[in-house]
Order: structure tokens, then C-alpha cells, then sequence
């Protein structure tokens, strides 16, 4: 892997502010060929820099109104539970982020739902029913502060 230069930074600030942008686009606003500009982005690409392109989609276009913070903790702490958690989360696709968490709590899940029924299902029919659960704590997101725009890019890197 070769450290990045002043040029790669650039593509990937450019690229997390719109990852539509043509390959022609890019290489006006970093300032590069397009050839060269090409050639960075497939090896940002292969070098796992840059690991997909997705869409930002309003979620409350799509009926998903309700933003809530679950903490879970769990009813054993063993691998084996954490696991069986683990593939829970991952199955589900109201959860948006799961992390694992040291302190108080064991996990923290970001959850979309339509509404108040629908928080109610997910969280009495899904998660405290299933055996690895012992305690959830809901918290219902009130207004959104601030979202993920992205990483903060240096404008240049040690080495």
C-alpha cells in the first residue's frame, strides 16, 4: 500500500462529497488528467480506500419516520451469545448501525421504523424475545443534530 499524496486526499474529499461525479468531473476539481486521475481512484479502490458508492436516501420519503437509539444489553457474556446477537442484528434491516460498546451497556443499534407501533413490534417481538437479550432501552431521536457527511480527510498525511 502507498501512502497518499495531496492529489489522492483530494479524490476521496471530492468523492465523499458526491460519488456520482464522472471520472471527467473529478479530475477538473483535483486538478489532475483524467488518465492519472483514473488510475488513483482504481488503486484507491483496490487499496480499500474506498470501499462503495451508495445513494442518500430520505428515509421519511419512505414512510420510515420514527429514528430511535436502542441500547441492548445482553443476558450472558460469553462468545457464543454475542454471536447469536450479532447475526440478530445483522439479519434485521430496520437496524441502520449496530456498534459494540464497552461500559454500561453492550450495544448501542440506530433503528428506523414507521412509528410508535411499528418501535413497539420490533422491540417486543424481536429483540426482547430472542434468548441472547436481557435488557433494551429505547431512546426515540427527537432532531437530528447533525448526520454523517462524511470522514474528516486531512489535507495531507504524515510520513
Amino acid at each position: 500500500m502507498e501512502l497518499l499524496d495531496g492529489f489522492d486526499l483530494k479524490i476521496l474529499s471530492e468523492l465523499q462529497r458526491d460519488g456520482h461525479l464522472t471520472n471527467n468531473e473529478l479530475s477538473e476539481r483535483v486538478a489532475l488528467s483524467p488518465s492519472q486521475c483514473s488510475r488513483r481512484r482504481t488503486r484507491l479502490e483496490a487499496e480499500g480506500f474506498i470501499t462503495g458508492y451508495q445513494a442518500q436516501i430520505d428515509r421519511q420519503k419512505l414512510g420510515l419516520d420514527l429514528m430511535v437509539v436502542i441500547s441492548v444489553t445482553l443476558a450472558t457474556h460469553n462468545r457464543d451469545n454475542a454471536k447469536r446477537f450479532a447475526n440478530l442484528v445483522s439479519a434485521l434491516p430496520e437496524v441502520l448501525e449496530a456498534y459494540a460498546l464497552t461500559g454500561e451497556m453492550d450495544y448501542h443499534l440506530r433503528v428506523v421504523t414507521p412509528d410508535l407501533a411499528g418501535l413497539s413490534r420490533f422491540v417486543n417481538e424481536v429483540l426482547l424475545p430472542h434468548d441472547s437479550v436481557q435488557h433494551v432501552k429505547t431512546s426515540i431521536v427527537l432532531e437530528t443534530l447533525k448526520s454523517f457527511e462524511g470522514l474528516p480527510i486531512p489535507a495531507r498525511m504524515k510520513g
